[in-house]
């Protein structure tokens, strides 16, 4: 440590620890002091002391004032003081109390006895600057102070609390807290049900200075915030930071990061005690973790927030932090409401008539099917193109079926005179979903193909060429079309690319002339005897292909089996 540190570090604690009779000075804005103080943020930790140009985190107690104190010696000297209260409103002074003569270093005689001295400016109110009570980020700024010894006292009344202080005698140049531009509001620029996008404009400390900021968005059902450590007080579900000493008790037992300092290898150095148990501190009492949610986007001023509910009230709040000292300043927040859910429109199912359904990502559809004559039997068929579907059937309010449908199902159930049927069709988590569906009084007319259970289709590896492969596929008792299908895909074609490529309500009227093989009728009374072959010529050596099978029912429904990559042999 350079020599001339010594004394500065001891000129710190003469409000503290009466150590010595010699009269000292408190600490004031020099520099090699200056960063003495940022590399060692734990020296100030429930210190009387305030740091110049360095932001300090500590903790009040109900009812139990904390007084911090910071000297000027020159007159016309420029002063900013900061306070941040973060989970509790505050009152908090500043007041400005002449040195006595012989604290300046430059009287004559015997100085007073250190005890003597702190006494003495305790017992004197001073003269009151500023004050304040409430919950804002609020700042005493001043372009020429007059010297002195200032006092920042603070007070909570509503509950044991933290807060944050920033002072400094360089306000123009250090500039920690990101400045906000003119217009600092936050604007909706678009609103749905389940978001909600929002905009704001840059932070000049980005755009102007150029420095590193990066925005977070925060999002609330109770209200808006004033600061971001009021956020992260709420966010703290665990109440860690919540656990204090009694008054009387030193802090220096507790884990700093809690009070918003890093744990430096300076820290540990001094070998500070554990974290003592709960039972050294307040009994700290639990509560569910806030409906609140903060994003850190970076530098983006825009975002979309998504996953809300609808028909709801949220408070949107941004702030954009200095990326360096993570310091930050709150822009103007806002609030909306989420558009109402869209009822439900129930869409009527025409007797022997395939009606094509989306659904939403965790959404619903409903579906009616009131049949016009009497009738013995109702039979749906549900083609689920995409992911698993849940199909839920209630007969005149009674439910009958309730199952999850992938690929292509039938369901008959009994019929009674003049009933009415309810389909509701539930979207998965994983994605949106696409299906068809039928609903008929008279099965045999059905537009669906009969389908096979497995609907694989299996390539003959000893029967690979460079030019050709050997597929084969099932069939049913019925006699069908099948059309196949060959695209060439990349060697690294993938899971992502064959899942798009897996949506089985595609007919073959969507793909291209060029890439159809060929198309045939088959079938089997001995369904062991379904099954087909085919050799498909004419490919490219060491390629990959896509192939697909269509089937295609009497009514002209097609259906597509599972797509099958294929690979013929490089070297022959």
């Amino acid at each position: 440590m350079h020599q001339g540190m010594v004394p500065l570090r001891w000129c710190m604690l003469w409000l503290l620890l009466p150590l010595s009779s010699r009269t000292q000075k408190l600490p004031t804005r020099d520099e090699e002091l200056f960063q003495m103080q940022i590399r060692d943020k734990a020296f100030f930790h429930d210190s009387s002391v305030i740091p110049d140009g360095a932001e300090i985190s500590s903790y009040l107690f109900r009812d139990t004032p904390k007084r911090y104190f910071f000297v000027v010696e020159e007159d016309n000297t420029p002063l900013s003081v900061t306070v941040t209260p973060c989970d509790a409103p505050l009152e908090w002074k500043l007041s400005l109390q002449e040195l006595p003569e012989e604290a300046s270093g430059e009287g004559s005689g015997d100085p007073e006895p250190l005890d003597q001295q702190k006494q003495q400016i305790i017992n004197e109110e001073g003269t009151e600057l500023f004050s304040y009570k409430g919950n804002d980020v609020e700042y005493f700024i001043s372009s020429s102070s007059p010297s002195g010894l200032y006092q920042l006292e603070l007070l909570s009344t509503e509950k044991d609390t933290h807060f944050k202080v920033y002072a400094t005698t360089t306000p123009e140049s250090d500039q920690p807290y990101p400045d906000l531009p003119y217009d600092p509001r936050v604007d909706v620029t678009s609103l749905g049900r389940t978001t909600v996008t929002l905009a704001w404009k840059p932070s000049p400390t980005a755009s102007v200075l150029k420095q590193p900021v990066q925005y977070c968005v925060v999002i609330s059902r109770e209200h808006n915030f004033k600061s971001l450590c009021a956020v992260e007080a709420r966010l703290s579900a665990d109440d860690a930071f919540m656990l204090a000493p009694k008054p009387g008790l030193d802090f220096s037992p507790f884990d700093f990061a809690h009070f918003g300092f890093a744990a430096e290898s300076s820290a540990k150095e001094r070998s500070f005690p554990p974290k003592p148990s709960p039972k050294l501190g307040r009994q700290a009492h639990s509560r569910p973790r806030a409906d609140i949610q903060k994003v850190c986007i970076g530098n983006k001023n825009i975002f979309t927030v998504s996953d809300l509910k609808p028909d709801t009230q949220y408070y949107f709040d941004v702030f954009v932090a200095n990326s360096d000292s993570n310091m930050s300043t709150a822009y103007l927040g806002t609030f909306a409401r989420t558009k109402e859910e869209a009822r439900q429109k129930t869409v009527e199912l025409k007797d022997g008539k395939v009606t094509d359904v989306f659904v939403k990502r965790k959404g619903a559809k409903f579906l009616r099917f009131a049949p016009v004559s009497s009738h013995q039997k109702v039979t749906f068929f549900v083609h689920s193109c995409l992911d698993a579907v849940q199909i839920q059937v209630r007969r005149d309010g009674k439910l009958l079926l309730s199952q999850n449908v992938e690929g292509i199902r039938q369901f008959q159930l009994r019929g009674k005179p003049k009933a009415k049927y309810l389909i509701q069709l539930k979207g998965n988590k994983k994605g949106a979903s696409m299906l068809k569906i039928l609903a008929t009084t008279r099965p045999s007319k059905q537009s669906f193909p009969s389908l096979p259970e497995d609907r694989r289709i299996k390539a003959f590896d000893k029967l690979r060429t460079c030019t050709s492969v050997t597929v084969a596929w099932l069939g049913t008792q019925e006699r069908n079309k099948f059309c196949i299908y060959k695209k060439e895909v990349d060697d690294n074609y993938n899971e992502d690319q064959k899942k798009r490529e897996q949506n089985q309500c595609l007919g073959p009227d969507t793909r291209k002339k060029s890439e159809k093989v060929l198309c045939k009728y088959f079938h089997s009374q001995n369904l062991q005897k379904a099954v087909t072959t085919e050799t498909i010529k004419g490919l490219q050596p060491g390629t990959s292909y896509l192939l697909d099978v269509y089937v295609t029912g009497h009514g002209g429904h097609s259906v597509k089996y599972q797509s099958k990559v294929v690979k013929t042999r490089k070297f022959c």
